[in-house]
């Protein structure tokens, strides 16, 4: 598996932001400094600014939220509005919405970091 699939799997970061994270010289398999398309196999140890990464299976969290009105619905926002992870417990971990509802809009809402499950809901016609 390649090394930024990983880092997203283990819930570092985003696949995009594994590859900065990768960029920066933050991680190291098997001891030796990693770079962008390396891949990854069963027993190596992967390391993020020298901490080592758990080989146990990621768990899959899902929220549903009843998004209210006045809050943007994604992870951040860079004009500094209220977004749906404001309104997450602190431990929820890194969890993205699934679909999107606008900004004066309210409604059902899942979060999840289970990305087979959101291509599903967002891609109901697609095969995994």
């Amino acid at each position: 598996m390649r090394i930024n699939k990983f880092l997203a799997e283990k819930g570092v970061a985003s696949r995009r932001h594994a590859d900065e994270i990768i960029q920066a010289g933050r991680v190291t398999v098997n001891g030796i400094l990693a770079t962008l398309g390396v891949n990854v196999e069963d027993g190596d140890e992967v390391c993020v600014d020298g901490q080592p990464l758990s080989r146990e299976e990621k768990q899959e969290k899902y929220y549903i939220m009843n998004k209210p009105k006045g809050v943007i619905c994604t992870v951040s926002d860079d004009r500094g509005r209220k977004t749906v992870m404001d309104l997450l417990p602190e431990d929820a971990g890194r969890v993205f919405p699934v679909g999107r509802l606008d900004y004066e809009t309210e409604g059902l809402l899942i979060l999840t970091n289970d990305g087979e499950l959101s291509y599903k809901l967002t891609h109901p016609t697609s095969e995994v």
